[in-house]
């Protein structure tokens, strides 16, 4: 059986300052994983996150800012930055994400491009830059995808194009960067809200309709993410639906 222990691995999460994404580098952070935390615009939670654990644990966590709608520039820094100070790169989480509607009506290209960018072009260009890291180490990605990329949801066209994208980009790279690198997606239900736009009747009928009755935690994703690095070993090209039962519901 291989080594299943993290210790002394290093991660590169994007989105990692806050909600979910934060969950997840709490997480693996817990497990030995030396950590790369992307952020664009949650400086403050970014920095409060570093703080809690670089006290855990000292210079375990660096904060790296950028837009990954800024082109592959920018992706390529990330990998480098993460290689220079940790001198080795074992998993990459694609978790940060763009989300709001888009009624075909309405949507505009700059929409499609800030979408599609975030959730799809950046995690395939990430993914690109990292493969030679990641096949040195037999690493592995995990893309954070989402049940609207099977089923879509109504006024968000563009969102379950781009999820529905990188379920397919999972399953694609799984292909191409085996055997040395393992490639899988989760995807989840109803585990943080909206941060706005979602009132407490339309947030009890989403839970109505979801077969354990409740929504998830962030810790339930973070858990996902552990077990698919740690102890999936022999598992890619997949998505894990964490979502309660409510794909299953009618």
């Amino acid at each position: 059986m291989p080594d299943k222990t993290l210790e002394g691995k290093v991660a590169l999460v994007t989105g990692g300052a806050h909600r979910i994404g934060a969950a997840i580098a709490r997480r693996l952070h817990a497990e030995g994983v030396n950590l790369v935390i992307h952020y664009l615009t949650s400086e403050a939670p970014a920095h409060a996150l570093q703080n809690e654990l670089n006290a855990a644990r000292a210079d375990s966590v660096m904060l790296v800012r950028g837009d990954l709608n800024n082109g592959k520039k920018l992706l390529k820094n990330l990998v480098f930055e993460t290689t220079e100070r940790f001198k080795r790169l074992d998993i990459v989480v694609n978790n940060a994400s763009r989300f709001y509607p888009t009624p075909v009506g309405e949507a505009s290209e700059e929409n499609w491009d800030d979408i599609v960018g975030t959730n799809l072009k950046a995690p395939f260009f990430l993914a690109q830059a990292a493969a030679p890291h990641l096949k040195k180490t037999n690493g592995c990605v995990v893309n954070i995808a989402d049940i609207y990329g099977e089923r879509p949801l109504p006024n968000f066209p563009i969102y379950s194009i781009a999820k529905a994208g990188l379920v397919m980009l999972t399953k694609a790279l799984a292909r191409e960067f085996a055997p040395e690198v393992r490639v899988n997606a989760i995807a989840p239900g109803a585990i943080l809200w909206p941060e706005r736009g979602l009132d407490e009747m339309s947030k009890q009928r989403v839970i109505s309709r979801t077969p354990l009755k409740r929504a998830g935690e962030p810790e339930d994703i973070a858990g996902a993410v552990l077990f698919l690095v740690r102890d999936g070993g022999f598992i890619t090209g997949q998505t894990l639906v964490v979502d309660g039962g409510r794909w299953v519901a009618v």
